[in-house]
C-alpha cells in the first residue's frame, strides 16, 4: 500500500478515537492525537499548557466572524502574537504537515482534514452518530445524569465546531469537507475500520 494519511474528525461519543486506534493497529502505522501538542510545544518552545488550553477550542468570541483563516505561516518568538491562538494552531498545523510528508499515519481532529486538503494521499473521515448512541458511549466514561451528560456532549462538540470554524472558515459537520462520513452506531467500530480501509484502497487505485 502506498503512503497515506487518514484524518478523523468525530462527534464526542461517536468512537472516532477508538476507530482511529483500531485503524492504526490494523494498518501498522502511527496514531497521533494529543501527542501532536507535545510535538508542537517542543518545536516552538511554547509552554505545553498553552497548547493544552487551546486544544480543539476557540477562545475568540468572534470565531464565527473571523476572516483570516489558516495560512500556514508560524510567527517568530519576537512577535507580540507568538503565543496567540492563531500561532498555536499554526505550529500544530506545521507538525501535522511534517508528519504527512514523511510517514503514513492516523491523525485525530485538530482540523487536519483542512490543513492537508491539498494532498492527494490524504483520506478525510467524519465519524458521527445519533444522540442516543453518543449518550450511551459517553456514559461509559462519565458518571452524570442524562441531562448533564447531554450538556457535556453539546459543550465539547460546540468547542470543536467553533475551533474548526475559527481556523478554517468552514462548518465542522458539513459532509462536503470530508471524503467519507460514517455513522458508527449503524456500522459498529470494526465495520467502520473496514469501510475506511476499503475506501482508501479504491482511492489509491
Amino acid at each position: 500500500m502506498d503512503k497515506f494519511v487518514i484524518t478523523i474528525a468525530r462527534q464526542y461519543g461517536s468512537g472516532g478515537r477508538t476507530i482511529g486506534q483500531m485503524l492504526a493497529k490494523e494498518l501498522g502505522v502511527e496514531y497521533y492525537d494529543k501527542d501532536l501538542i507535545i510535538k508542537a510545544s517542543e518545536e516552538s518552545g511554547i509552554n505545553i499548557d498553552l497548547f493544552a488550553k487551546a486544544d480543539e477550542k476557540s477562545k475568540s468570541i468572534f470565531s464565527k466572524l473571523k476572516k483570516k483563516n489558516y495560512g500556514g505561516d508560524v510567527l517568530s518568538p519576537d512577535s507580540s502574537d507568538f503565543t496567540s491562538e492563531e500561532n498555536l494552531f499554526n505550529y500544530q498545523a506545521k507538525i501535522i504537515r511534517d508528519l504527512a510528508e514523511k510517514e503514513s499515519c492516523i491523525i485525530i481532529g485538530r482540523a487536519a482534514d483542512y490543513i492537508l486538503k491539498d494532498r492527494d494521499d490524504v483520506l478525510s473521515v467524519f465519524v458521527h452518530a445519533p444522540q442516543a448512541f453518543l449518550m450511551e458511549q459517553a456514559a461509559k466514561k462519565h458518571s452524570m445524569s442524562d441531562r448533564d451528560l447531554e450538556k457535556y456532549i453539546a459543550k465539547i462538540d460546540k468547542a470543536r465546531a467553533d475551533y474548526y470554524k475559527s481556523h478554517t472558515g468552514r462548518e465542522w459537520t458539513d459532509a462536503r469537507n470530508y471524503h467519507l462520513c460514517l455513522d458508527s452506531s449503524r456500522l459498529g467500530f470494526e465495520r467502520c475500520v473496514e469501510e475506511i480501509i476499503a475506501y482508501m484502497k479504491i482511492r489509491q487505485k
